[in-house]
């Protein structure tokens, strides 16, 4: 059984990487970058943790997110 994460995130976290920097190292899953600039939402093939980028409307209008 995963313990799946769901972690809230800005824009100013870009770029999106998993492991997350405060997760311990015996835990870490090699370093994978994950694209959430398109939809707002992404989800870690490694460990399924779902990331969402809280301020992606914002984000979307300031012409970022193609």
């Amino acid at each position: 059984m995963t313990d799946q994460k769901k972690i809230d995130m800005t824009s100013h976290d870009l770029p999106l990487s998993c492991p997350p920097k405060l997760q311990g190292l015996w835990s870490a899953h090699p370093k994978v970058y994950l694209p959430i600039e398109k939809t707002g939402e992404a989800t870690c093939p490694y460990c399924g943790t779902a990331f969402h980028m809280v301020d992606f409307q914002a984000f979307k209008k300031k012409g970022k997110g193609h």
